[in-house]
């Protein structure tokens, strides 16, 4: 064997990484629970948890259900929970007005949660309609059947007020209605609550990867969301809607779904001064989830993986499902 100069490698990146101990030191990005947000659903009448088939471990929750869910979060250092409401089939109408009626499911939720936990969790709530919809669109129809926008943030400006009376620290507008934040704004601050926070569903695609939350809020969509959710082919696109939603007065942006889309999230975190939060979709779950159930892949390894991938793109906070679970573990 030669010992000449030059035979061997002259760097050898490989001595960062002989230990587990030696790995930790270097890591250059590291999950925390204050980087995690419990997406949470509550069914309205329910008497027991309902298990939603798609997102294995994921139920739609009772009201004694979700205090639960909420205290365990907060105990695991969980930073919030997004709170998504299922309303009664037959309280559903054109107009969603479940949604901005003050004892709709949601409202109460949200007073249920901040009796348990306060200020200790931050509160969040997803303010659009298609949850309250005969016709599962997030907004409201004109007579031809197309989402009207400007007739739709009239219902969000209502939406965000009884939001806010009931408690809400932050409210997730996630229509995609042109405007959507500035009326929102708006809508708060002229009803005395200023201090409520606006995280703005910046690019929001048409995605695939949403259909087992179409069963988790038990949606009745007719069609699709292709008008007002963006084209999954366009980036651009992304850059302009965060423009517009700062401009608005939006106080956090979004990027939805995370792992198709990393490349939008690290250009956006990359282009503001404001934290940049991503969520880890339904269908990204149930992906990890089967795979694991058939004994493909690793599922705690994959479920760290896909977290980690995110917050390195530039992630300041995450929407997953394994909010709790992860938090804990770590």
């Amino acid at each position: 064997m030669s010992t000449t100069y030059g035979t061997f490698p002259g760097s050898r990146p490989r001595r960062l990484r002989t230990t587990p101990a030696m790995r930790r030191m270097v890591a250059e990005h590291r999950l925390h629970p204050a980087d995690l947000i419990l997406p949470a659903f509550v069914r309205e009448g329910a008497a027991e948890p309902v298990p939603i088939s798609a997102m294995p471990g994921v139920v739609q929750h009772t009201r004694d259900t979700l205090r639960k869910a909420a205290v365990e979060a907060r105990e695991a250092g969980v930073a919030g929970i997004m709170l998504f409401g299922v309303p009664e089939e037959a309280k559903k109408d054109a107009l969603g007005t479940a949604g901005t009626d003050p004892d709709g499911i949601l409202q109460v939720a949200i007073r249920d949660v901040k009796a348990e936990v306060g200020d200790e969790l931050v509160i969040m709530s997803d303010l659009c309609l298609d949850e309250y919809t005969d016709h599962g669109h997030c907004g409201v129809l004109d007579s031809e059947g197309r989402v009207d926008n400007d007739a739709t943030l009239e219902r969000y400006a209502e939406m965000a007020q009884v939001q806010a009376d009931a408690g809400v620290h932050i409210v997730g507008p996630s229509g995609m209605m042109d405007g959507q934040v500035g009326v929102i704004r708006d809508a708060l601050d002229q009803t005395g609550h200023e201090d409520v926070t606006v995280l703005a569903y910046t690019a929001k695609y048409a995605s695939a990867f949403y259909g087992p939350f179409r069963e988790a809020v038990g949606s009745s969509l007719q069609g699709d969301r292709k008008t007002y959710q963006q084209d999954p082919a366009n980036l651009r696109e992304s850059m302009r809607e965060l423009a517009l939603d700062l401009a608005e007065g939006a106080d956090m942006v979004m990027v939805k779904p995370a792992l198709p889309y990393l490349d939008v999230l690290a250009k956006i975190a990359e282009s503001v001064d404001v934290p940049v939060a991503a969520y880890q979709i339904s269908g990204e779950y149930a992906m990890v989830e089967a795979a694991a159930a058939n004994g493909w892949i690793d599922r705690d390894r994959a479920i760290m993986e896909t977290l980690t991938g995110i917050k390195r793109a530039g992630a300041n906070m995450i929407l997953t499902y394994w909010a709790t679970e992860v938090a804990r573990q770590l």
